[in-house]
């Protein structure tokens, strides 16, 4: 199988380098010795969960080849019901406490909610071990940066949780346009039609949200039995326990602890034209949409994207429409009405995609396509891809080199929505050079007794 090699934390691939570093790859794994970071590749490895209900419970199962000898979650009652399935995990309910012993696993899956990805992760990152995270990476776009940098300098093997990524219609479609079918692509546009976020009753009820957001209540819910509220709120700023909040997806809405659908499916969808045109970091961003609410995000919204030049790849702008919003072009009906997709406009035609399918547009001028021969590794699964890492001492596809890039253009789609013009972005200083007022929504701040 060939394996792409991890790029350095400042280097970008083109094409034919990415091509060039497959065969590269898998020369070196073929000649690899049977040990391999000082673990026999015929053992198990050992995994600590963080994150057990809900994701959390999925990612498990999704690794439960191996040894899981820890389970990690703020609500004991998950605790309780994943650790029927894994009895011989020790179980904790603050992650921070999983590193007084590092000793006892090789590996940690994060799937807590959004707001303490980051948190969990870097502590994995100091003690080199290996890491799967749950998209998003981060809650904003500082942390994106420090986890792509602690990943480069721990050099063990990470993971998104953009199980997507490792099916074959992506793979195919970035196949298809790396290989120049429809010439060089100049625009992309990028639409789901979840509408999850802050809207009236009636826009939720068009919508079929059946809990959509509200104010933030003033009254005081008593916090469930087994919920460690406190440890459930981590960095955030400190509330009372209100059922709006919890369980999940509920949280997802609320700035404090996510970034609505941007950052959730603008992980799955957003990742696409990510590998297939090999982006990097926007030169500028820009988006539209309702007045921002403080404390909720949008049900609906779109953020348009410039990107420069990559090597021999045009610039490129990528428009994101969430919700009620769509492309102009699907609006009037230039391209098949998918309610969720990609459509990439080359110079000689369109491709049009969404998770399972791909269309070549205009169908004519497609009739007799013949597709590339693959060129892109096929994988068993997300989670197996990076088991594999683990043991081979390589890098998945979705490694944080990558995802943290993605994460970072994802978050800053959801800062110039709040802050309310195109922002002009600098990658190596982290700022918006014309909206110092953005700085807070770039690195939002912890509550005190939390730090990266």
């Amino acid at each position: 199988m060939h394996r792409t090699a991890r790029p350095t934390r400042r280097s970008r691939f083109t094409r034919r380098q990415f091509t060039g570093s497959l065969v590269a790859a898998t020369a070196g794994i073929m000649a690899a010795p049977a040990i391999v970071r000082g673990r026999n590749l015929n053992s198990k490895l050992n995994i600590a969960v963080i994150g057990a209900g809900g994701r959390g419970a999925g990612n498990a199962e999704g690794v439960a080849s191996e040894n899981i000898v820890a389970l990690c979650d703020v609500n004991e009652a998950s605790l309780e019901q994943t650790g029927q399935r894994f009895p011989q995990a020790r179980k904790v309910v603050d992650f921070r406490k999983l590193f007084d012993r590092p000793q006892d696993f090789d590996a940690v899956t994060v799937s807590t909610c959004e707001h303490t990805h980051a948190l969990a992760t870097m502590l994995a990152l100091k003690h080199k071990k290996h890491v799967y995270c749950e998209k998003p990476l981060t809650h904003d776009v500082w942390e994106a940066r420090q986890i792509r940098l602690a990943a480069a300098e721990a050099q063990v093997a990470t993971q998104m949780g953009i199980q997507i990524h490792a099916e074959e219609n992506y793979r195919r479609v970035v196949e298809i346009i790396q290989s120049g079918a429809i010439g060089p692509v100049r625009e992309v546009h990028v639409w789901v039609s979840r509408a999850w976020g802050w809207q009236s009753k009636e826009a939720a009820d068009r919508n079929h949200d059946i809990v959509f957001a509200q104010e933030r209540p003033t009254e005081t819910m008593p916090v469930p039995q087994g919920l460690h509220w406190d440890l459930w709120l981590g960095p955030a700023p400190e509330r009372p326990f209100h059922e709006v909040y919890f369980p999940g997806p509920k949280w997802y809405r609320w700035w404090d602890f996510g970034n609505g659908t941007m950052s959730d499916l603008g992980s799955h969808f957003n990742d696409l034209p990510f590998w297939a045109l090999e982006l990097h970091h926007p030169l500028t961003i820009e988006a539209s949409g309702p007045p921002p609410h403080p404390e909720i995000a949008p049900a609906s919204m779109q953020a348009t994207y410039e990107f420069g030049a990559r090597g021999d790849l045009p610039p490129v702008r990528m428009t994101w429409y969430q919700g009620e919003n769509k492309p102009e072009i699907w609006t009037r009906k230039g391209c098949p009405q998918w309610s969720d997709g990609h459509l990439f406009i080359g110079d000689k035609g369109m491709l049009l995609s969404n998770y399972g399918q791909y269309q070549l547009l205009p169908e004519a001028t497609f009739a007799d396509y013949q597709p590339p021969e693959p060129t892109l590794p096929r994988v068993k699964s997300h989670h197996a891809e990076w088991l594999e890492a683990c043991y081979n001492g390589t890098q998945p596809s979705a490694n944080f080199e990558y995802a943290g890039w993605l994460t970072e253009s994802n978050h800053l789609g959801n800062v110039a929505y709040r802050v309310g013009k195109k922002l002009e972005w600098d990658p190596d200083q982290l700022k918006a050079t014309n909206a110092p007022e953005a700085d807070p929504l770039i690195r939002v701040p912890y509550r005190a007794g939390w730090e990266l």
